[in-house]
């Protein structure tokens, strides 16, 4: 019960994200004058609908998201007479960028006070390189027994020896940058001979030189049983720290540093977008399913299930927040039919008619969208063929994640 309880408000939640990106351009169009004909819930046959002054608000039977209507978006858009000279392409490009821009904005925003929400009563998750502490220093087990677990050992290890104390934060191992306890170990496991370590205790950094053990450990090899192999050790238990927690006062400050660290990541997701094909092809055909593909609504509203059904409110809201962020940053990609697309197109028809003002010529009109059909066609074509792949994924080889 409390699986399919996640997966409707997961799914209701990305519909109220949608519907808010489209009450950010309707907004922002009516305080600039601009005409707003239409703002509707959902695609296809209307459901219900209201008009309140000169725009109709309403709900349509299909729940896959929403927009919003603004004559004369595009110079081929069918306009009342009494709507020519309002129609958005004739309006400044500072009014057509911040109507374009305000969807997005809305999206920033949600995911912004859901950060604070986050952050208020969970803590937010450190993103990116984790700190690592030393917890403990001591003797280094010199074998694991067949099942994995560490024998008895004795006498002081290298990291005592080394002056590695207690509470230390292990930045970097051999000038390599730490990113978290797996990084470490893997670093220290490969070494021979020493490690240099650069430690931070009581806030001053020091350079601490670790003889490396040689050990027996054992590995899981694909078939789930055990193998030994030899690996550097150097006697140190480790802590990382996973999230951050806050007050009331302290949560401001982290909610921007998180939201920053928010968007490097979405942007790099963004970025690596088009190398994910081959993956989720991968993961389509029988393979195994890459945990950093993409993920469609499907697949996103049955992990919201998962983890409500857990408990874990705090991954739910998480999910969300990235969703919001993705969804944000997508949309201002300059392609069309995107938000991004239409503000490239604004800028340019700024440029250009700037230019012609220094030559002593007149504004050129509009661009013909037209023009730009095929483009908008293969870019509709190619998200279509992704999204379908990203669904097909999901269902056939979803991304575990418990």
């Amino acid at each position: 019960m409390s699986f399919a309880l996640g997966v409707v408000l997961f799914a209701l939640a990305l519909l109220i994200s949608i519907a808010w990106h489209e009450l950010g351009h309707m907004w922002a169009a009516q305080a600039t004058g601009m005409k707003v004909r239409r703002y509707f819930v959902g695609f296809g046959p209307t459901l219900w609908s209201t008009r309140r002054g000169e725009t109709e608000y309403g709900v349509k039977g299909i729940p896959l998201g929403g927009f919003c209507d603004i004559a004369g978006m595009t110079p081929h858009d069918e306009l009342a007479v009494e709507d020519r000279e309002r129609a958005m392409y004739k309006q400044p490009t500072w009014k057509r960028l911040v109507v374009l821009f305000a969807g997005p904005a809305q999206n920033f925003i949600l995911g912004f006070v859901l950060v604070i929400v986050v952050g208020l009563s969970w803590g937010l998750p450190i993103l990116g390189d984790r700190p690592v502490h030393a917890t403990t220093v001591g003797c280094v087990a010199p074998a694991t027994d067949d099942k994995g677990r560490l024998v008895e050992c004795s006498g002081p290890g290298p990291a005592v020896a080394a002056g590695l104390e207690p509470g230390d934060q292990i930045l970097a191992v051999d000038g390599h940058t730490v990113a978290g306890t797996t990084d470490l170990i893997m670093q220290v496991q490969k070494s021979s001979g020493q490690v240099h370590l650069t430690v931070e205790r009581d806030g001053a950094r020091q350079e601490l030189t670790v003889p490396v053990t040689q050990v027996q450990r054992m590995t899981e090899n694909p078939d789930g049983t055990l193998s030994p192999v030899t690996v550097g050790a150097i006697g140190v238990g480790l802590n990382e720290e996973r999230t951050n927690h806050y007050n009331a006062l302290t949560v401001w400050g982290g909610a921007v540093s998180f939201t920053g660290d928010m968007f490097t990541e979405t942007y790099k997701a963004l970025i690596k977008l088009p190398t994910k094909i081959d993956n989720l092809w991968t993961a389509v055909t029988g393979g195994e399913r890459d945990p950093e593909t993409p993920i469609s609504v499907y697949g996103a509203s049955v992990m919201g299930g998962q983890v409500v059904e857990r408990g874990y409110w705090d991954v739910f809201f998480l999910l969300l927040i990235s969703v919001n962020f993705f969804l944000g940053l997508f949309n201002l990609v300059p392609l069309l039919p995107l938000d991004g697309g239409h503000m490239a197109i604004a800028l340019y028809e700024k440029l250009r008619n700037t230019i012609r003002r220094l030559f002593g010529k007149a504004a050129a009109g509009p661009v013909d969208y037209y023009k730009l059909l095929p483009l908008t066609y293969a870019v509709v074509v190619v998200m279509a063929g992704f999204m379908v792949l990203t669904l097909t994924a999901d269902i056939v080889n979803p991304i575990q994640i418990f």
